[in-house]
């Protein structure tokens, strides 16, 4: 099964349900969205489909999620976040499932722990299915239904929900993989998947310096840790126009990159000692050749795609051994909007050296929604760009992802800078 929407999106474009309708009528608004809502619960739907039932059950660690239930926390966070307060009538499709499927969302209520959530075998896979289609009927209902005087706020948080499914999405398949990279068997989710295709670019480029402006613009959705817009001094500095690859990778493992305490950060190399990193997430060694686990099993490390599972404290390493350093998020911005970056989107997600830290000015929304960003600005690396595995279109410039340094098995990769 080839998994089209996985593809690169075109840099700068947005997801359908970040394209508003400037000035629709509410039937025009009505049809908008319900378009959209449909598209986005499909996708989901489509990326789980390849999966068995017992795939959907497994936890592979306490960070990453069963499908079953990435399918069943999107679906609650409409019924808690849209229907519930909007439809004071309300029944339940079962009133276990806040409890089960909330993730950390303290202000909505008691939860299931995180760790555990692969041990919950019942309800299944069809019962969760079932919640879904329960959900949508109602969201589907209330978009044609919902008074005019209510509708921006309602429209507003079911966007939201989009674009919180969507970023599910992307960690379904981050976390398939994860747990298929488990199994000696080498399972395939998908016999067509591959990397796309990759813009020819060497060399570095000068980064535009002197004050410089950060943030969304306000064209289109974004997420609070998008704002506010504000002014950034930058320094001189010159950005990689590629991506580190694979055979740049193995040159650093071939000179010692992973034994050599000098190119690391004091975390990063206990954490590499820890873990007894010799190589990036999913990598295997067979008789001298090292090959990668992917979405379509397991296949030969090619030289020229971007290198992937690797952690902060890993990109750090190899730019230290390369004699060179991460941008910084602002540096990153600033070279996308000019255009400076092959393959920014749609690859691999790249590490910069940048705290995850509100912007100045910033303040959480008030509720449980306000849980959403704010209260995981510390201990956490900022990564900028998209993946293969984001949805089509859901990549922007002033998008932040951010993930503790250790983690590795998302689509991260890095490119490099330096100070002329």
């Amino acid at each position: 099964m080839a998994i089209a929407a996985i593809s690169p999106a075109p840099r700068g474009s947005k997801p359908r349900s970040a394209i508003r309708p400037q000035g629709a009528s509410l039937a025009e608004q009505r049809s908008h969205w319900r378009e959209n809502f449909h598209s986005v619960r499909a996708e989901t739907e489509r990326r789980a489909a390849p999966l068995s039932a017992e795939d959907q059950i497994v936890q592979s660690m306490p960070d990453a999620s069963p499908t079953k239930w990435h399918r069943a926390h999107v679906t609650w966070f409409f019924e808690q976040f849209l229907i519930v307060p909007n439809d004071s009538g309300y029944e339940f499709f079962d009133a276990r499932f806040p409890f089960l499927f909330n993730s950390y969302y303290v202000a909505a209520g008691p939860r299931h722990a995180r760790p555990q959530r692969g041990l919950i075998t019942r309800p299944n896979s069809a019962d969760v299915a079932a919640y879904r289609a329960h959900v949508d009927g109602v969201v589907l209902r209330m978009i044609d239904e919902i008074a005019e005087d209510k509708a921006a706020k309602f429209f507003e948080v079911l966007e939201i929900g989009l674009h919180h499914e969507q970023q599910h999405q992307e960690l379904l398949l981050t976390d398939i993989l994860h747990a298929f990279a488990q199994n000696p068997t080498h399972p395939v989710y998908d016999d067509g998947w591959r990397w796309p295709a990759r813009a020819a670019a060497e060399g570095f480029a000068d980064v535009p310096s002197g004050i410089r402006t950060i943030g969304h613009d306000g064209d289109g959705y974004c997420y609070d840790n998008e704002l506010p817009r504000h002014d950034v001094l930058l320094q001189k500095v010159k950005i990689a126009r590629a991506l580190v690859n694979n055979g740049e990778w193995l040159a650093f493992m071939r000179d010692g990159g992973y034994s050599t305490p000098a190119h690391w950060l004091s975390d990063g190399w206990t954490a590499a000692q820890n873990e007894n990193w010799q190589a990036p997430g999913h990598w295997v060694e067979r008789d001298g050749e090292w090959f990668v686990m992917t979405l379509g099993g397991l296949k030969p490390v090619d030289p020229a795609a971007p290198v992937c599972h690797i952690s902060y404290y890993e990109a750090d390493a190899f730019a230290r051994w390369a004699g060179k350093h991460l941008p910084s998020e602002f540096e990153w911005e600033t070279a996308a909007r000019a255009g400076l970056l092959a393959d920014a989107y749609g690859n691999v997600w790249q590490w910069t050296r940048s705290a995850y830290l509100p912007y100045p000015g910033y303040r959480a929304a008030e509720g449980a929604l306000g849980e959403y960003n704010g209260k995981f600005m510390v201990s956490q690396m900022v990564l900028r760009g998209s993946s293969v595995a984001t949805p089509l279109g859901h990549e922007r410039t002033s998008y932040r992802n951010f993930f503790y340094p250790s983690a590795r098995w998302q689509f991260s990769g890095l490119r490099l800078a330096e100070f002329p």
